[in-house]
């Protein structure tokens, strides 16, 4: 389990054993005590869970795949973060979302073994993946990860795609690009713009797609190489092999369909999913295909052989060796004299025809007040969701692009910025329009400004447009009266300009708790550590406290003004008994005494 995640999320979802780990985040089992139900929980990775972009970008994934309800699609049923304190008081917020739980194999695991799959199963796959993308790219979302790793079998043979929106949310158009082996798995799988780094759009998920179905073909993906670096080169440059070069029993329909959807230029592509697909079902139904020769794609000289760069080496076959032979004799076929002379009136008569129908243009032009029926006005997106923009333009007769992402002040994070063209814009119906997202405000860290002056604390935060709410007063050690403890929340923290922050400032003063009765040792360490007050000791006897204990403090318990001198006195112990006197005899008035006798005196005597 990720680390410090709780059993229970949301105080519903329990979260069970790890199921699959990503880039990003890692997916557990678990279940849902309120519906009863098994559900799959993507959470972020607790290595990524401070950091406010994988933040961001893991909601925006989940925007992105809660606006898809479509049964080829995985669905997500809710999303939010849970905030949890480790062993030493430190908090995180981990997001995550709940997703529907598909029992089942991936079409990774379906290729494991280097085997090519049957012709008939492979193409009902790639139509379930493409029915998905067809309901995505209407809705103004592209995938940008379409890989075996991402589509379900489910033991029926439904196909569900999986992670839409995850290849955004981490790259911002480049993500395949590092040196994970998760990426450089993906990066089989990458359109050539995306190798370039350049805006992607619908047809590089077409492209991604053509790739899989070169691989459920053949048993391996059209490019492979030591690195990720090596593999993108190729999708840029180099001219995949032709499917049936590899397996002799791919038909040429199908070898048409693959090496178009594999074009180096997204123009040359199919238009959009839904073309791919009809493509795809008509070779199952032995129809025809709208889709040139493979030959059209290669280099001029052929077929050739596949280089050790792009295709693994192989034994030939008798049917490989005859279509390749069949290829090149079809490229390097001159055309003859004769046919060549024969064939110029056809020339003049489109010359005739090409006039005629420039005429016509230019009379429609001049004498038609209205816009051509063939025009559209660009509608204004701007402030639209995705999903909305892409509707809105689809009913002006326009296709969606989305053009990529950037900060905004004025636009919540998923509405449109702009549009390319501009809204009110005349363009031709069918047109591509662009339209750039926001990501919200520009996020930065919380300045820190501990130590600073209320004053100059104040400014540096009001420079980095954040607002104060409130200043509130603090009793701090050591710290004089006015100087800045720290705001909430805490500097370092993500903020977007605008925020709010409470100030804390040092009152300069401090409560000082009675130490009556304390060690010396104690009591010094409180007041000259813990407090940093001035301390002034003296010694006394004490018959009330043991020797080494505090018997008095001044001034007493209270709050004093930081920097304070506290004067104590420490006990000597009790103090000493005074020495016992004996007691000088006394004489009774009753008792005679012997008075001695003087001279002549006989004492009684005769």
């Amino acid at each position: 389990m990720v680390d410090n995640i709780p059993r229970v999320l949301a105080g519903r979802y329990e979260v069970g054993e790890l199921i699959g780990r990503g880039g990003m985040a890692e997916v557990h089992i678990g279940y849902d005590s309120r519906l009863s139900r098994t559900v799959a929980i993507k959470l972020l990775r607790s290595d990524l869970a401070e950091d406010p972009t994988f933040h961001a970008r893991f909601r925006r994934e989940a925007q992105s795949a809660a606006a898809l309800n479509h049964p080829a699609i995985v669905a997500v049923y809710d999303t939010g973060e849970e905030t949890t304190t480790d062993a030493v008081g430190k908090r995180t917020t981990i997001p995550f979302i709940v997703m529907e739980y598909v029992e089942g194999h991936t079409v990774r695991e379906l290729l494991k073994d280097g085997a090519a799959v049957p012709i008939d199963e492979a193409l009902e796959i790639v139509v379930g993946v493409l029915g998905a993308l067809e309901y995505s790219h209407n809705e103004g979302i592209v995938h940008r990860d379409i890989k075996p790793g991402n589509v379900m079998l489910t033991p029926t043979g439904q196909v569900k795609v999986m992670d839409f929106g995850i290849a955004r949310a981490m790259s911002d158009q480049q993500a395949t690009m590092t040196a994970t082996n998760s990426v450089v798995g993906t990066a089989q799988y990458l359109s050539p713009e995306q190798a370039r780094g350049e805006v992607v759009d619908h047809r590089s998920d077409l492209y991604s797609t053509g790739c899989v179905l070169f691989e459920l073909l053949t048993g391996q993906p059209p490019f492979s190489g030591d690195s990720a670096v090596s593999v993108a080169y190729q999708h840029v440059r180099e001219v995949p092999p032709v499917p049936s070069t590899i397996a002799g029993d791919i038909p040429d329909v199908l070898d048409r369909v693959v090496m178009k959807s594999l074009a180096k230029e997204r123009d040359e592509r199919y238009a959009d999913a839904n073309q791919m697909r009809a493509d795809l079902l008509a070779v199952l139904h032995g129809g025809n295909v709208d889709a040139p020769a493979p030959t059209a794609w290669l280099p001029v000289g052929g077929l050739g052989a596949p280089t050790a760069s792009t295709t693994p080496l192989r034994a030939t076959t008798p049917e490989t060796s005859r279509v390749r032979a069949t290829a090149t004799q079809t490229q390097a076929r001159p055309l003859s004299d004769d046919s060549e002379r024969g064939s110029r009136w056809w020339v003049w008569v489109l010359a005739i025809l090409g006039i005629a129908a420039a005429a016509g243009i230019v009379w429609l032009l001049l004498n038609q007040d209205e816009p051509l029926a063939d025009t559209a006005t660009v509608p204004n997106v701007v402030g639209m969701d995705q999903a909305t923009a892409a509707a809105t333009l689809r009913d002006a007769d326009l296709r969606f692009n989305f053009a990529g992402e950037e900060p905004s002040e004025e636009y919540e994070a998923g509405q449109a910025i702009r549009s390319d063209p501009a809204a009110d814009a005349e363009v031709e119906a069918g047109s591509t329009v662009d339209v750039t997202f926001s990501t919200g405000p520009e996020e930065f860290d919380i300045p820190d400004v501990e130590g600073l002056t209320q004053e100059r604390a104040r400014q540096v935060l009001e420079d980095a447009d954040l607002t104060i709410s409130a200043v509130e007063q603090e009793d701090a050690a050591g710290i004089e009266r006015d100087r800045a403890l720290r705001t909430d929340p805490a500097a370092g923290s993500p903020a977007e300009p605008g925020d709010s922050v409470i100030l804390y400032v040092a009152t300069g003063r401090v409560v000082v708790e009675n130490v009556v009765g304390m060690s010396e040792a104690a009591a010094l360490d409180y007041l000259q550590n813990t407090l940093q007050l001035t301390v002034r000791s003296s010694t006394q006897p004490s018959n009330d406290q043991d020797a080494g204990n505090v018997v008095s403090m001044d001034p007493g318990p209270g709050t004093v003004d930081v920097g304070s001198t506290i004067s104590i006195v420490i006990s000597t112990g009790p103090t000493e008994p005074e020495p016992t006197q004996e007691p000088e005899p006394t004489t009774n008035p009753n008792q005679p005494t012997d008075v001695p006798t003087g001279p002549g005196e006989n004492n009684g005597n005769p």
